[in-house]
């Protein structure tokens, strides 16, 4: 009986083992790869991060009023605009504050995206999902999407988009869930915290502008996050999806040549 106890726990322990690994190399296919000391952005395999499984809203949905936070793009493709409107080059993001590859591409490509945006090059649209809400329970994308619109209708979303993913929890701790976390990341953004973004996250505010634009998400034909698009084209088609900030500032000035930067939107957050 005891052998077969120790067998029993052997094998447990071999199949715990052989899904850990799974799990890594999952991880690994879906984020970025460090080569050589340059962030190198796996967008051809990256967006399998988080592949969708959830149900949409349908029609009925998108047929209710919703609710938009100042400056933000209601309609059936929610989204969330960074830079000035007048740039040249416009760069598209689905994400998911709770995908890890989201977060790698974040804090890889976060300086130049900011370089871009504050010289007037770059504009950026931000179209918020739940794909992990969906996949693996939760309610950690939903609730951290509406703290970053709330955010954004304080004039602070680029600002605490990026706390966001500083602090990112691990994938299987849905931490966002909890609002409380949420309410004090805001300390990290001056101005933002206070009872208006306080009343905005425990209400939920824009629980429906999330949930429209993850609808928008299922109906594009892309896959999972982060799904990343410049002047349209989807950077997991061009260099094989393998590019590094430095690829990628190459290609906004290349296709900004002969075009006016336009004039960078301020006060910038």
């Amino acid at each position: 009986m005891s052998q077969k106890n120790d067998d029993g726990k052997s094998n447990a322990r071999e199949r715990l083992k052989a899904q850990r690994e799974k799990e890594k190399a999952r991880a690994r296919r879906n984020r970025q790869a460090i080569v050589g000391g340059a962030v190198v952005l796996v967008l051809a395999v990256a967006g399998g991060i988080a592949a969708w499984v959830s149900n949409s809203g349908g029609d009925e949905e998108s047929a209710k009023p919703l609710a938009v936070p100042k400056g933000a793009r209601g309609g059936d493709r929610p989204a969330v605009p960074v830079g000035s409107a007048g740039a040249p080059s416009t760069l598209t993001v689905w994400e998911d504050f709770r995908c890890p590859a989201c977060q790698q591409f974040e804090t890889g490509f976060r300086p130049v995206i900011h370089e871009l945006e504050d010289t007037g090059q770059l504009k950026s649209e931000y179209h918020l999902v739940t794909i992990i809400d969906g996949n693996g329970g939760g309610t950690g994308s939903l609730n951290a999407a509406n703290a970053a619109l709330c955010a954004q209708h304080a004039g602070h979303f680029r600002a605490y988009h990026d706390v966001l993913y500083s602090n990112q929890p691990p994938e299987q701790q849905d931490a966002f869930a909890d609002k409380k976390k949420l309410i004090q990341l805001a300390d990290k953004v001056p101005g933002l915290a206070g009872d208006a973004f306080t009343r905005c996250v425990e209400s939920g505010t824009y629980n429906d502008f999330v949930k429209r634009s993850n609808d928008a998400f299922t109906k594009t034909g892309f896959r999972g996050t982060p799904t990343v698009l410049l002047n349209g084209k989807d950077l997991a088609k061009e260099k094989n999806g393998q590019f590094t900030p430095a690829d990628f500032k190459k290609m906004v000035l290349d296709a900004n040549k002969g075009k006016q930067p336009a004039k960078p939107a301020t006060p910038v957050h």
